[in-house]
């Protein structure tokens, strides 16, 4: 049996059992930032998913950039959600991918950050990051994992001729589109599809599954098993007897 991790974001069931009423309903709203680099497509998804209340107690409170100027941090200050440029290029990290990993964990500690939510976020996180945010770091893929990972997935699918691709949604680690898979859907490749048409049609997939596996994880209805997620139904409604 691989090991065992509760991927909940919210306090362990019986923790703090003097906590007052509003230290529990503090306790409950998990904050998320997004990572995204470019167009912002699956980051303003998640935007709109949070602000319609689709991921529960959970509040997007933060989008980070590494390209000054693109479409998600448009996407995220139309939303009221507070944009953040980390410059890559800056002095004392431009190079040193551990430097530009402390940089954004100090960010996202700054403003008490649960879950980091990856957005095609075009930057390799740093070994660092990745501890300080064990099992909280989600990723989507547009690829059906471990099918065709890395930048060029959609083209890479199209290539190898198959019949059907989709996304993958998976918490990430210190290897490329590697971790254990949350959730995954399917997309069929039609006849005469080209890399823009394919793509469009896994977005659209992405932005109903992404809020989906988000949710699961901060429900606490996920548990990591070597490289197998675990995923619990949701609980049915309560029966009064009388």
């Amino acid at each position: 049996m691989g090991r065992r991790h509760r991927t909940g974001i919210g306090p362990e069931p019986g923790a703090n059992p003097g906590a007052t009423p509003d230290d529990i309903l503090a306790a409950v709203t998990t904050r998320i930032a997004v990572l995204a680099s470019g167009a912002g497509t699956n980051a303003e998804a998640l935007l709109g998913a949070a602000s319609r209340g689709e991921l529960g107690d959970a509040e997007v409170v933060l989008l980070v950039s590494d390209r000054d100027g693109c479409g998600a941090l448009a996407a995220a200050r139309r939303a009221g959600v507070e944009a953040l440029f980390v410059d890559p290029a800056a002095p004392g990290v431009a190079g040193d991918r551990d430097a530009y990993g402390r940089v954004l964990v100090a960010a996202l500690a700054q403003r008490q950050v649960d879950l980091v939510c990856l957005a095609g976020f075009m930057r390799i996180l740093s070994p660092g990051f990745i501890t300080a945010y064990e099992s909280r770091v989600l990723n989507i893929h547009p690829a059906l994992l471990p099918a065709f990972p890395g930048a060029h997935a959609v083209a890479d699918a199209l290539a190898w001729g198959v019949k059907i691709t989709g996304t993958t949604v998976h918490f990430a680690d210190e290897a490329v589109d590697h971790g254990p898979i949350v959730a995954q859907a399917c997309v069929p490749v039609l006849e005469g599809d080209d890399e823009a048409a394919l793509h469009g049609r896994i977005k659209a997939v992405e932005h109903r599954l992404y809020p989906e596996a988000i949710r699961l994880v901060i429900e606490g209805r996920t548990a990591t098993v070597g490289r197998r997620v675990l995923v619990t139904a949701a609980p049915g409604p309560e029966v009064v007897h009388r």
